[in-house]
């Protein structure tokens, strides 16, 4: 009998994963799963752990590179209209991980509630965004996030809130597999001064990041005090290029996919840029991005 027999509506099998991330790359999953209501992601992990079935949560998958044999065992996608409320109470916003980033931003606008205008041009979901502190050199999420409400590998719900969460340059201490929204504490503000803020961001972004090609963002995380798009423009590495992967010659901590790429392109070209700076500037470039494999 499937283990997941009774969830037909929400399971698929041998689902290829490249539509589901920025990239447009990689393989199948075993099951691909979009649960409409919390009650029916328990089931799902539930089910899941109980027969030792490995389970992956996939975002917008804008920062997500998928190797090209795809991954084994269950992937979800919180895509469901309960996963996409954005609620606003007074100055906070209790926002659920399959909203879209994006789109809440100028929703904020809107209201009037500035703290994450920082997020403006930097695609993917909530839960995502909350999993790796997104943010860039204008700010980051974390600094808005005040509580997140998690789910243990059991299908219990808990809450975890400052100071015992924690957010760090692209990392939190969230250990918890899965995300089920976070509550933002903003701060009441002119829309139109915080909508100028966004303007200035996106246009900042779209003449310094190469928004028009297939990417995942940046590929590394920046070294302390020094930035991996610098180490790599300085080790003479804009343009490089195995197989259908090349690294941006707008932003070096881009790498972009061409036509008939594949993840495999992707991961030379990542190895190679890393050995290059390795060799040149002895630094160890970690990657930013996550890779499934």
């Amino acid at each position: 009998m499937n283990i997941f027999t009774g969830l037909e509506q929400i399971v698929e099998t041998d689902h290829p994963l490249s539509k589901h991330t920025w990239y447009g790359l990689g393989g199948k999953a075993d099951y691909f799963i979009r649960p409409r209501t919390v009650e029916e992601l328990r089931d799902v992990v539930v089910r899941s752990f109980e027969n030792e079935l490995p389970v992956r949560v996939i975002g917008f998958g804008s920062n997500l590179l998928i190797s090209d044999e795809g991954v084994r065992g269950a992937v979800l996608k919180l895509e469901g209209d309960d996963f996409k409320r954005a609620e606003f109470d007074g100055e906070s916003v209790t926002a659920w991980a399959g909203a879209e980033m994006s789109k809440l931003v100028l929703t904020c606008v809107k209201e009037g509630l500035s703290g994450i205008e920082a997020l403006t041009g930097i695609p993917g979901s909530v839960g995502g965004s909350v999993r790796m502190n997104a943010g860039g050199r204008f700010g980051d999420l974390g600094s808005a996030v005040e509580r997140v409400t998690l789910m243990d590998n059991a299908g219990n719900l808990f809450e975890k809130a400052k100071p015992e969460l924690v957010f760090d340059y692209r990392r939190t201490n969230i250990t918890a597999r899965f995300i089920i929204s976070a509550r933002l504490d903003l701060s009441s503000a002119d829309p139109d001064q915080i909508m100028r803020t966004v303007k200035e961001i996106w246009v900042y972004k779209k003449n310094t990041q190469p928004l028009n090609t297939r990417n995942s963002g940046c590929v590394f995380k920046n070294p302390r005090g020094v930035s991996a798009g610098a180490l790599i423009d300085r080790a003479g590495l804009k343009g490089l290029q195995i197989g259908q992967a090349v690294v941006s010659e707008k932003h070096a901590n881009f790498i972009a996919a061409g036509k008939g790429c594949a993840s495999g392109d992707v991961l030379k070209l990542i190895a190679a840029v890393r050995d290059r700076v390795k060799q040149e500037f002895d630094v160890d470039l970690e990657l930013e991005i996550e890779v499934w494999e």
